[in-house]
């Protein structure tokens, strides 16, 4: 008999799951133990490093081989009676969050595997002795890492496949629907998450290089420009070369340091944004000059 549509993607969805279950324990069970065991035994590099490149993806392994998998298979072999997959993916969902953790985690775990293979001889070998094993198909360690990133994208296409090519009277129906909602939804999750680390991660450079003055530090704030700026003195009729960062609660008005020992800039003042008024000016003699005007001061600056 000819199967349907739907059936052929939730088989699809099976087989990608008992692939990714082999990839992960070969991630976890593999890699992950036997570089482990190296570092307590072979003290030739740390357990530390061991443990952040492979982040949470025991606890990833363990729910897939354990319990979504086995679900999936359950599902799939009771196909003609009950035609359902809609409700195990709603239990899979909220778990998907997890990944959160390894998404966050990825960039810098790809960057040790790389610095430890230079630097400690026992880590490479090991690796690559791993590799060259039939189980790794040819494929480096760093590509079986990109493996967990993939999957959630992948179940949200093929759910919305599936969604599309079911019938309107579907028992799965409206599962199905709510599962892909719910899907989305962590999708959007685990973006969020990379987008605010990488939000964190440029505002620490900002305070490093404003050498960390203590009441700039601020989690929450965001940095939306920085750039050069000339202030124009117009006693003396001249310029000078000033920095300004844009944040959306301050702007800070910096002085480059010549001697660039820990920090690049040297904040010389602090002005609210609530409050400020920004004016253009018409100046023959600076063009492109306008004035900043705050509770604390006033600044004419010119733009290149």
């Amino acid at each position: 008999i000819q199967e349907t549509e739907e059936k052929k993607i939730a088989l699809e969805l099976l087989e990608t799951e008992q692939a990714y279950v082999n990839r992960l324990h070969l991630l976890d069970q593999v890699f992950y133990t036997e570089l482990m065991k190296e570092a307590k035994t072979g003290k030739t590099f740390p357990e530390e490093v061991v443990k952040m490149i492979f982040s949470n993806i025991s606890s990833i392994y363990q729910f897939h081989s354990e319990f979504f998998l086995p679900e999936l298979r359950k599902r799939m072999e009771d196909w003609n009676c009950n035609p359902r997959i809609g409700d195990v993916i709603q239990k899979l969902a909220p778990f998907l969050k997890m990944y959160g953790e390894y998404l966050k985690n990825f960039d810098k775990a790809v960057e040790l595997v790389t610095a430890w293979s230079e630097k400690s001889p026992p880590f490479q070998e090991l690796i690559a002795d791993i590799q060259k094993r039939k189980v790794c198909a040819n494929l480096t360690l760093q590509h079986h890492m990109l493996e967990p990133v993939q999957r959630i994208p992948r179940y949200e296409l093929l759910l919305k496949d599936y969604v599309r090519k079911l019938p309107p009277e579907s028992p799965d129906r409206g599962d199905a629907e709510k599962a892909l909602e719910m899907i989305f939804m962590v999708a959007k999750h685990s973006n969020a998450a990379i987008a605010e680390m990488e939000r964190l991660q440029n505002l620490w450079g900002v305070y490093q290089r404003l050498g960390l003055e203590d009441d700039i530090v601020d989690p929450s704030n965001q940095l939306i420009k920085e750039g050069p700026i000339q202030k124009v003195s117009t006693r003396n009729n001249s310029t000078s070369e000033k920095y300004l960062f844009l944040f959306n609660n301050m702007l800070l008005y910096c002085v480059p340091k010549v001697i660039q020992v820990g920090a690049e800039f040297q904040v010389h003042l602090r002005m609210d944004v609530d409050g400020m008024k920004v004016r253009e000016l018409k100046d023959t003699q600076f063009p492109h000059t306008f004035l900043v005007s705050g509770k604390q001061r006033t600044l004419q600056l010119q733009a290149r």
